[in-house]
């Protein structure tokens, strides 16, 4: 009876497949944004890629908060796995709110400097998801997992100062011929600013959840 029971339980293994799973969204979505930066005919089948996977993320996250009611033990405390879940879904949420913008004013050319933090929110998307499996056993993987969110936040560092560089650049460029292009092109930034944000955000969640462990 106690081994029927067992068989039904949600394991534990699930939440650390779902995180994963989800990672792999991310790096998607990262892509297909890149691809979006690069401009021209392509800027709305890349909207809507990003779209599919932001699509999945979603249905992933129900997923991990319906099997966190479920679980009676999970890897790690409750409230770690909601606020990891959530600050990976509110990351590729923030591709997605990226890629309406450009549908909305109808961008088809980018910045050089837009370009480089789609290089970044590449690269961020790529720690992730080579960091997520490393939960699995976090002890002996303490030093790669804190080495992931020192790495983060330097890239994210760098990010900044392509933003700040970028936005003058724009202003110098517009703040006289064309005043409209300067909002448009700053509100690009600050979406692309987020998006790099909430990889510093998982980043975190992974610092304190290893910080809890070992």
């Amino acid at each position: 009876m106690l081994g029927w029971f067992q068989a039904l339980m949600p394991k534990e293994e699930r939440f650390f497949d779902m995180f994963e799973r989800h990672a792999a969204t991310l790096l998607g979505g990262a892509h297909a944004l890149r691809a979006l930066l690069d401009g021209g005919d392509e800027v709305a089948e890349r909207s809507r890629e990003i779209k599919r996977f932001e699509n999945q993320a979603d249905e992933i996250t129900r997923e991990v908060l319906l099997a966190v009611r479920r679980t009676f033990i999970t890897p790690f405390d409750r409230s770690d796995i909601h606020d990891l879940i959530t600050a990976m879904d509110d990351t590729i949420d923030q591709m997605h709110q990226t890629a309406k913008a450009t549908l909305l004013y109808e961008t088809r050319e980018f910045e050089p400097s837009m370009r480089r933090m789609g290089d970044i929110i590449v690269q961020s998307a790529e720690l992730t998801r080579k960091a997520i499996p490393l939960l699995r056993a976090i002890n002996p993987n303490a030093a790669k997992l804190t080495a992931f969110s020192e790495e983060i936040t330097r890239i994210e560092d760098e990010a900044d100062a392509i933003y700040d560089q970028g936005l003058k650049s724009l202003f110098n460029e517009h703040r006289r011929s064309d005043p409209m292009a300067y909002i448009v092109g700053a509100e690009l930034y600050g979406h692309l600013e987020k998006v790099v944000d909430g990889f510093e955000d998982v980043a975190n969640r992974v610092s304190g959840i290893v910080i809890e462990h070992i």
